[in-house]
């Protein structure tokens, strides 16, 4: 009788780590509606693949996930996972660990426990049009060079934005 005790107690502690584990999680849907193929990475989780048009990429980010990145890279060419971009290249990886390099169209995120932070950066400059999203925020397109939505220099603090509560899903759209 004590081991079927210990048994469910042990159940119900894992149940609850998995439970505390996901509930604070995001979930990234990157879509491409470019006529071209968009190559998208995601640091600091992800790495990076093709998508043809019309394809659909899902990621899940778990909690507390900082200084996050989405972008489409373009032109490329790999063999396996080597090659290069013509645009946002990361040191010739398919699977992105580094930032790519400018010009590229940044989504930023950062995923916290009750509240998670985006914003859409060309600081860096602009490379794919995009938009980018949260389940309980507002919808922000860059679909130029200097867009009203997107981070223009580094100290135009107003362009952040929050998404309250947990297991947020966000939209990432190439070519909106």
């Amino acid at each position: 009788m004590a081991s079927s005790h210990l048994a469910a107690a042990a159940s119900m502690v894992l149940f609850l780590a998995v439970f505390a584990a996901s509930t604070n999680a995001a979930t990234f849907n990157i879509k491409n509606n470019c006529p071209y193929t968009v190559w998208p990475a995601a640091t600091p989780i992800g790495g990076g693949r093709q998508l043809n048009t019309g394809e659909t990429w899902t990621l899940d980010v778990p909690a507390n996930t900082p200084s996050g990145r989405v972008w489409g890279r373009t032109g490329c060419n790999f063999n396996g996972n080597s090659g290069s971009c013509q645009t946002a290249d990361c040191g010739g990886a398919l699977s992105c660990t580094l930032s790519g390099q400018p010009p590229l169209t940044l989504a930023e995120f950062t995923i916290g426990n009750d509240q998670d932070f985006y914003d859409i950066s060309v600081i860096d400059g602009f490379n794919v049009p995009l938009s980018f999203s949260c389940s309980n925020g507002p919808n922000l397109v860059c679909q130029a060079d200097k867009c009203p939505d997107a981070y223009l220099f580094p100290t135009d603090d107003t362009k952040n934005h929050a998404c309250n509560g947990n297991n947020n899903s966000y939209q990432v759209t190439f070519c909106p």
